[in-house]
């Protein structure tokens, strides 16, 4: 990715030096980083917002009026697959490292696929 902004689901308070979210629907925060001109450009945070049982779509609203173009999860399901490519925002697979930084430093280098359809979780159970 050489332009854009990423969100990455995050523990605790997020940042950089934080670790990646397992279930990005549960996550902290996201955080977000600004990428310009294949370089890190800005970072910041945005409290994940409580959603229940069929609720996925509000991380998807919530990361597309923060003007997201790529995410980068460890599992996701289904349906907010397919809200996020509804509102244009690319999902990335990586579910090996465990940081923030490595994860963003392999999209960047464009070291990370799309994740497919058959790849997300159907939901009530652990898939990640």
């Amino acid at each position: 990715m050489e332009n854009g902004r990423i969100a990455i689901p995050s523990n605790g308070t997020g940042g950089l030096n934080s670790t990646r979210s397992g279930h990005f629907g549960h996550c902290d925060v996201f955080t977000l980083i600004d990428v310009e001109n294949s370089n890190v450009k800005n970072e910041s945070t945005v409290s994940n917002q409580e959603h229940g049982h069929g609720g996925c779509m509000v991380p998807v609203n919530l990361l597309a009026g923060q003007n997201v173009n790529a995410i980068v999860v460890g599992g996701i399901g289904k349906r907010p697959l397919e809200g996020f490519a509804q509102v244009g925002i690319d999902v990335y697979f990586d579910s090996v490292n465990p940081d923030v930084k490595t994860v963003v430093e392999n999209l960047i280098a464009d070291k990370l696929e799309k994740i497919s359809p058959d790849q997300a979780c159907g939901g009530g159970g652990d898939c990640h």
